[in-house]
């Protein structure tokens, strides 16, 4: 039986919870570059991108979101790859593809903010729609259910990208997001409330957020973004505790040095999973369709998201149950001796 569209079930009021954040996770396991953040992993270990899109589906992933992101040609260039440009993403989107029909779930392929787009730039604005050219049609061509396009800071580029996907996508959907970084508006200055509806008028089937801020400082955005969009809306934060004085995790600080944390002391600084339960509860509140973790997501945290949206994916079944602990389960006395030790 065929999987169930993107569009469709958006249309049926149903909730679709992706896991990203597989830049951060192979960096935190030595397969990725912090800096130029460039998948080189899709090349160099296959099997385990193929792993990693097996465990977000595990712990409750509707979709295997190619891991194309800084996958592009400036990006490539940058670390003297560019002529492995092609090879790179037809893997990536066969890898997710190949576990998406393995899992029943959706293939998404990636476009991210090229570094190169310039407003009012004509030479960078034609090089970059061939950057977003190139990487459509590939995603095509390997079979994507939908086309993500996210982390744009300018409205222009994420409409540009929108475009793009509906110029050179043979039709498919696309989810759209900035990434709200210190301010609360886009850099060329728009309303994410106003940018967002403009992209869901241009025919995007779900426009949000991505990226930047954590659950505690991208809420009020999303509830901007709520009042001004009629359609689904997309909601996937950093796993990271933001605050109003450091709205991103781009400017937090490392409590002990002071010292700026992004992105190597970034681990003293992430959410726990209450926190996380805690913002997928209210995101559910607020109709958030679209829904997930972004940079320093792991399998424990989509789990949460997935379970605070009614799922119970396989991975619930290794959800903690203190009832079973040994001090403080539902058979230990507080009156034991041991146990009293133990707390003392």
């Amino acid at each position: 039986m065929p999987v169930k569209g993107l569009l469709q079930r958006l249309q049926d009021k149903e909730d679709v919870v992706v896991a990203e954040g597989y830049v951060f996770e192979f960096e935190r396991r030595g397969l990725l570059k912090a800096g130029a953040f460039v998948p080189e992993v899709v090349i160099e270990r296959p099997d385990l991108v193929k792993g990693l899109h097996e465990e977000f589906v595990n712990a409750g992933s509707d979709v295997c979101l190619a891991f194309t992101y800084y996958g592009h040609r400036e990006k490539l260039r940058v670390i003297g790859r560019e002529n492995e440009i092609e090879k790179l993403n037809r893997d990536a989107l066969r890898i997710a593809r190949q576990v998406a029909d393995d899992t029943g779930t959706l293939m998404a392929g990636n476009l991210c903010n090229t570094t190169v787009y310039r407003k009012d730039n004509k030479e960078a604005i034609e090089t970059t729609e061939s950057m977003f050219k190139e990487q459509i049609e590939w995603a095509v061509e390997e079979g994507a259910d939908y086309i993500v396009g996210e982390t744009f800071n300018e409205f222009g580029e994420a409409m540009l990208a929108l475009e793009c996907i509906n110029k050179y996508g043979k039709g498919l959907p696309a989810a759209i997001s900035f990434v709200p970084l210190e301010k609360d508006q886009t850099s060329d200055g728009s309303a994410f409330g106003v940018a967002c509806r403009k992209l869901e008028e241009a025919g995007a089937a779900a426009v949000g957020l991505n990226c930047g801020r954590g659950p505690k400082t991208m809420l009020p955005l999303l509830k901007e973004i709520r009042q001004a969009c009629k359609g689904p809306i997309v909601a996937l934060p950093v796993t990271y505790s933001t605050c109003t004085k450091r709205p991103s995790f781009l400017s937090l600080q490392d409590p002990i040095t002071g010292q700026r944390a992004f992105p190597v002391d970034l681990p003293g600084q992430t959410c726990s999973r209450t926190e996380i339960a805690e913002f997928a509860r209210e995101a559910k509140s607020l109709g958030v369709q679209y829904v997930g973790l972004c940079c320093g997501n792991a399998s424990h945290y989509i789990r949460v998201v997935a379970e605070e949206y009614g799922r119970r994916p396989p991975a619930s079944r290794y959800s903690p149950d203190m009832s079973q602990h040994f001090i403080f389960g539902k058979n230990k006395s507080s009156e034991d001796p041991y146990v009293k030790k133990l707390l003392a």
